[in-house]
């Protein structure tokens, strides 16, 4: 019967790869948190901040169905879409409007539209990112209506 030393042991050239990839992953992953970060940044100083509170008239339904088709049309990943949307919520857009911002930026593919469409049909690309559409804005008011934010 082995100790538990000499498990550890056995496990050490897995640990070193996991970090390793992580660590490259991560490496992989700052060009595009740096650039996010400028680009808000940048947006930020020109875009009025009237102009937020213009956009979103914190009505549920309205909010979430603005925030889900700007959300649609700018494609991007998570990690630079939780860094706009905690700049935006700063400004004072609600949550729900940003959810519905995240859900759709990550679920929703206009701009990939005829690519997926090439590929996989244009009925099942049509279909699928009205579905993510209308799912996103769903999404956004339930997880609002949880967290109890309202």
């Amino acid at each position: 019967m082995k100790s538990k030393i000499e498990k550890l042991k056995e496990k050490r050239p897995n640990l070193i790869t996991a970090i390793s990839k992580a660590a490259k992953g991560l490496g992989n992953a700052l060009p595009m948190i740096f650039g996010t970060i400028l680009l808000v940044s940048f947006l930020s100083t020109i875009i009025p901040k009237s102009l937020y509170t213009q956009l979103f008239s914190k009505n549920v339904l309205l909010d979430s169905i603005i925030g889900a088709l700007i959300g649609s049309v700018s494609a991007g990943n998570p990690i630079t879409s939780y860094i706009f949307g905690g700049e935006i919520l700063s400004q004072g857009v609600s949550l729900i409007a940003i959810t519905a911002f995240l859900v759709s930026w990550v679920t929703v593919g206009i701009i990939q539209l005829p690519a997926e469409a090439t590929i996989l049909g244009k009925k099942f690309a049509l279909l699928r990112n009205l579905s993510a559409f209308i799912l996103s804005i769903i999404v956004a008011i339930v997880t609002v209506l949880i967290l109890g934010v309202f």
